[in-house]
């Protein structure tokens, strides 16, 4: 397999249609591992595939674009694989949901899964991803000791969606697919696009609390 450059060049580094190639194979291996008798190795090689596609198009820096590929498609296989009724799942899964999955469902998401500590299954999107996290998102989640700066935006699906127990839209308007007997909540907040830090922590601040009292609703014995 190719190997990745060290960190300081990682930005001028993109690898050549061969290696994608290559490591597009060596990852949809490694899932066929995971979903062995779900799905045939096609189908996974075929998510594996489209999802790269869908991150490269926006991607600025592409030396570990199949490893968040390779992530994502994990993601998308065991949302496919739960709608189909391929696998059973007791624990609640949230889906946060904003424009460009770049801030607000990004800093909830995280919250969510740290609080949480493994008793909720946490997803998030955006029905117009960016291309990046915002900074000032990155930065003030890493005040609370929450690193964002390898998670990427995602574009919303149905399959995400469908699988989610909640679904929280973030002033996304009517992008979001309803399926019945979901819940939906639309939480009212402030982008933080174009804000500085001192103005984004008050936004994560109320995210968390807001994250805190779903938690305590979800699974009382998680939330702290």
């Amino acid at each position: 397999m190719p190997t990745p450059p060290s960190h300081h060049d990682a930005e001028e580094y993109r690898p050549t249609n061969a290696q994608v190639a290559a490591l597009l194979d060596h990852a949809a291996a490694d899932l066929h591992t995971q979903f062995q008798g779900i799905f045939a190795t096609e189908t996974i090689h075929a998510v594996v595939a489209d999802t790269y596609q869908h991150l490269n198009a926006t991607a600025r820096v592409h030396t570990y674009l199949t490893t968040l590929a390779t992530r994502y498609a994990r993601e998308r296989l065991t949302d496919i694989a739960k709608n189909q009724g391929a696998t059973v799942s007791t624990t609640p899964e949230v889906l946060f949901v904003c424009v460009h999955n770049a801030g607000r469902s990004q800093m909830a998401a995280a919250l969510l899964h740290h609080h949480a500590q493994g008793k909720v299954t946490v997803r998030s999107a955006g029905s117009a991803p960016a291309d990046t996290v915002n900074p000032a998102v990155v930065e003030v989640m890493n005040e609370l000791g929450l690193d964002l700066s390898q998670e990427f935006p995602k574009k919303l699906t149905t399959d995400a969606v469908e699988a989610a127990d909640v679904v929280i839209t973030m002033g996304c308007g009517d992008a979001c697919p309803v399926f019945p007997g979901k819940r939906y909540l639309d939480w009212e907040l402030t982008d933080p696009a174009g804000k500085s830090i001192e103005d984004v922590r008050p936004i994560r601040d109320d995210i968390d609390r807001r994250v805190r009292d779903l938690l305590a609703e979800l699974v009382p014995e998680a939330a702290k």
